[in-house]
């Protein structure tokens, strides 16, 4: 595969999945822009590749984001990432914990995707990408308003996919399973707080979700995101793409 006439934009891009991609895609020749909040993350990946530059931007703001696509311009590949997680019983879950989850993981992705859309205008071929995860698929106890705000990624694709079918432009949604990343790291450690476990026995919890009995590795999301992007992908368009090892 070679991108090396494509630009691509991948927001959350200074940690977890969005560094994977952004490497993934810079090596393939695309010319990769990261964005985050944390100005010192984003240039720390931006500085494993000379095709990856760093800008600084909030997905949960609207205008912040349209600076960020003022400063890039138009992109040929958007892929919304950045999001977070925290977890709690519902009845111990406060309105402010609910907006943020919101905010971040559908706020985030619809101004993404829209600004996005709006700057692919004229364009005869683009690709959209939400990252969601298998909580929006499913439920997982403890992550209510999480897995309430990825299901709503899912139907946002699938809507914009039937928007743009005839445009030459497709939306779709990765769906990992709990990932190698800092985020399990950080549920892990809420485990062993909260249980008294071990790490490894937490880490282990957490991997029993996936059939395989492991954790999903950045590297397959980002496989997929470069299938979704490479040639025979047309006709891609409007799919909830599960990388669970069989759990969905």
């Amino acid at each position: 595969m070679s991108l090396s006439d494509k630009s691509v934009l991948i927001t959350g891009g200074g940690t977890g999945v969005g560094a994977d991609m952004a490497l993934a895609f810079a090596k393939q020749g695309a010319r990769v822009f990261i964005s985050g909040r944390t100005t010192n993350s984003l240039e720390k990946v931006a500085s494993n590749h000379h095709q990856i530059s760093a800008v600084t931007a909030d997905v949960t703001d609207e205008t912040s984001v349209k600076s960020m696509f003022d400063q890039i311009g138009a992109m040929d590949i958007v892929i919304a990432n950045a999001g977070a997680a925290e977890s709690a019983p519902l009845v111990k879950t406060d309105l402010d914990s609910w907006n943020r989850m919101i905010a971040v993981n559908l706020t985030g992705v619809f101004l993404t995707l829209k600004e996005g859309l709006i700057n692919m205008n004229g364009k005869e071929w683009g690709r959209l990408i939400s990252v969601a995860s298998t909580a929006g698929l499913c439920g997982y106890s403890y992550v209510a308003p999480y897995s309430a705000a990825k299901h709503g990624v899912i139907g946002l694709t699938k809507s914009l996919a039937l928007e743009v079918a005839k445009k030459g432009i497709t939306v779709n949604a990765l769906c990992p399973g709990f990932l190698n990343t800092e985020m399990t790291d950080r549920s892990v450690a809420t485990i062993v707080e909260k249980t008294g476990m071990s790490e490894d026995e937490a880490r282990a919890t957490i991997a029993k979700n996936n059939p395989q009995g492991r954790l999903i590795e950045p590297a397959e999301v980002s496989a997929a995101a470069l299938w979704l992007c490479g040639n025979g992908s047309e006709g891609i368009n409007g799919q909830a793409i599960s990388i669970s090892g069989g759990e969905i």
